[in-house]
């Protein structure tokens, strides 16, 4: 199925897999996801529709690496609660997280809320298992089914990280931490090889990999450095018999519009993401807070034969990238690099978590045109640097 040595003749161009999905498909995933009456043959249908019609749409955006858009879960992280076994719904405790983000700016945090903020609604209360292989299997058929009649370059599908997985979840079972992110890295394991298996790419969401120094106000950058080495550590083991080169790593900081000035920077950061054993590496470069990082890969040797996905346009804005800017973008990084190790994508998802009732922050309209824009901007990247 993969193509990806067509990198080595332009630049190509991808996303990090959340996608807007129906409104009715939408509404179908937060009954089943709130316990209310739902038919599950109707929501069947329904997802499969949708990836095969988000897939087709991606096509048409020029998009070379494709996904299922996520269109089955209600949050690239919750969705692993329906799957693995030792969790017990638990009774949140009242407000929210004290994070960097909201002790810094009260203001517009008026009730603390944003993404990482909320206190964990579910416990480790004994082993964890990958216990419920039925949705898996769901999604790998559904996007099998999607791709009859269509030739993308390659194809992913994202599965969470064991440190996004475990941070949703009190540890009442493990005798430490480092046991507990051991235990769901290997349970997760199973999803990451399943989706190998299926020939498609595993995409590894690791939000909190970059996040957690926001989310931890009380520890100093060398606490947080240390803190993502062990965590890197669990997810390479899970990742110990899947070859690099069918796999990719996207991390981000999870707050779409927001001040932004607790991002821990790419400098503290970018040496330990070359240390994971993946070929592609997902990063957010397009939003005003992180465009000057292209600069860390002078620093940074990127190991031979990895690539770098750098975000060339932004969850984090309802501005529509000009072209132009998107190819400056590509340009500035390949040339530190090298052509054949850039493949231009997005900062983040634009539909991974499920608000019903609320609009998303960025329309589909505007999601698509976007990708318009990256399209356009990999073709004009690419005629500057292959003449």
């Amino acid at each position: 199925m993969s193509r990806l040595n067509e990198g080595a003749k332009r630049i190509l161009t991808t996303h990090t897999g959340s996608l807007p999905r129906p409104d009715a498909l939408s509404a179908l995933l937060f009954a089943r996801m709130t316990k209310q009456p739902y038919d599950p043959a109707e929501m069947q249908a329904q997802t499969k529709a949708a990836v095969a019609a988000t897939v087709r749409k991606q096509m048409e955006a020029h998009i070379d690496i494709v996904s299922d858009g996520e269109q089955s879960k209600t949050s690239f992280q919750l969705y692993a609660t329906e799957r693995l076994g030792g969790l017990t719904p638990i009774k949140a405790k009242l407000g929210e997280r004290r994070t960097r983000e909201n002790i810094n700016f009260p203001t517009f945090y008026r009730d603390g809320v944003h993404s990482g903020s909320a206190q964990a609604h579910w416990a480790c209360t004994a082993p964890i298992t990958y216990a419920n292989l039925e949705p898996l299997k769901a999604d790998l058929e559904n996007l099998k089914a999607a791709l009859v009649g269509v030739d993308p370059i390659d194809v992913f599908m994202p599965s969470v990280s064991p440190s996004s997985c475990a941070g949703l979840m009190e540890n009442q079972f493990y005798k430490t931490e480092d046991e507990h992110i051991e235990a769901v890295a290997e349970a997760l394991r199973l999803e990451y090889e399943a989706i190998v298996e299926a020939g498609f790419c595993v995409q590894i969401d690791d939000p909190r990999l970059a996040m957690h120094y926001m989310l931890a106000p009380e520890e100093s950058i060398a606490d947080a450095r240390a803190w993502a080495r062990k965590r890197i550590e669990a997810l390479n083991h899970a990742l110990r018999n899947i070859p690099e080169d069918r796999v990719r790593h996207h991390t981000c900081y999870g707050i779409n519009m927001g001040p932004r000035t607790s991002d821990m920077e790419m400098k503290h950061l970018a040496d330990l993401i070359v240390q994971i054993k993946a070929k592609y590496y997902s990063f957010e470069m397009a939003n005003p807070r992180h465009e000057h990082e292209w600069r860390v890969w002078e620093q940074v040797k990127l190991p031979e034969g990895r690539v770098l996905m750098p975000g060339c346009i932004t969850h984090a804005s309802v501005i529509i990238e000009h072209p132009e800017l998107v190819a400056e973008r590509i340009l500035k990084i390949a040339k530190i690099v090298g052509r054949e190790s850039v493949i231009a994508s997005s900062d983040c998802g634009f539909a991974s978590t499920l608000r019903p009732g609320e609009r998303p922050e960025v329309e589909p309209e505007i999601v698509w045109a976007k990708f318009d824009a990256l399209a356009e901007g990999a073709r004009i990247a690419t005629k500057e640097l292959w003449g």
